[in-house]
């Protein structure tokens, strides 16, 4: 069974004026498009077919499978991106996220600093993380298309700093996109809700 392409949980234009319609046209109908075909088109007939993209992207780590794995890491990163960002989005979390911010970091601020050097820090294209680390939240960068996702990080929030993602409406400015992003598009919501979602129990 293919893999399907994460839907867009908004229309194209939801995140207007900070991240046009144009550039969601091409993000989400194009490159993340390409990333699930390409996926589909290496497993097809393979032990890969049957499984779905978190356990494809477990089985290309442990054995090496690079193609399928660098494919499957960004069709499920721009998922992950898609619900990183609310057309509501808020520049200040609230409860036990704010307060692990403030702990971890100093102050909101403190996260938005960390969070806008790593991300202008990554040489080329990748992506920047906020994840749960141990009961700690850490900001991380990840080349190209690697990702915590499978790890013992968990993935709270992403950006994607590839050209793609933002070169039609912020040419070489990246660091006014990540100030954008953190200030007006922050799906916080989904943040907190994977935080929770870690403390629970795990079934048996």
């Amino acid at each position: 069974m293919p893999v399907a392409q994460s839907l867009l949980p908004y229309e194209y234009d939801a995140l207007e004026p900070h991240i046009s319609k144009r550039t969601m046209e091409f993000h989400y109908d194009k490159h993340h498009r390409s990333y699930v075909d390409k996926l589909n088109a290496l497993i097809e007939g393979t032990d890969y077919d049957d499984l779905s993209l978190e356990q494809v992207i477990d089985k290309a780590r442990l054995e090496g499978d690079t193609a399928i794995l660098n494919n499957a890491l960004q069709a499920w990163n721009h998922g992950f991106l898609w619900q990183s960002m609310s057309p509501g989005g808020s520049d200040r979390p609230e409860g036990t996220i704010m307060n692990m911010i403030e702990s971890d970091f100093g102050s909101l601020d403190g996260f938005f600093e960390r969070f806008t050097k790593v991300a202008l820090e990554q040489f080329g294209s990748g992506w920047a993380w906020l994840v749960l680390d141990a009961g700690k939240l850490r900001v991380i960068r990840t080349g190209n298309a690697e990702s915590p996702v499978g790890t013992h990080q968990i993935p709270l929030l992403t950006l994607d700093v590839w050209e793609h993602a933002y070169y039609l409406d912020y040419q070489n400015e990246r660091k006014r996109y990540v100030e954008t992003f953190l200030t007006k598009l922050v799906n916080w919501d989904f943040a907190a809700a994977l935080m929770k979602a870690a403390d629970q129990p795990k079934a048996a």
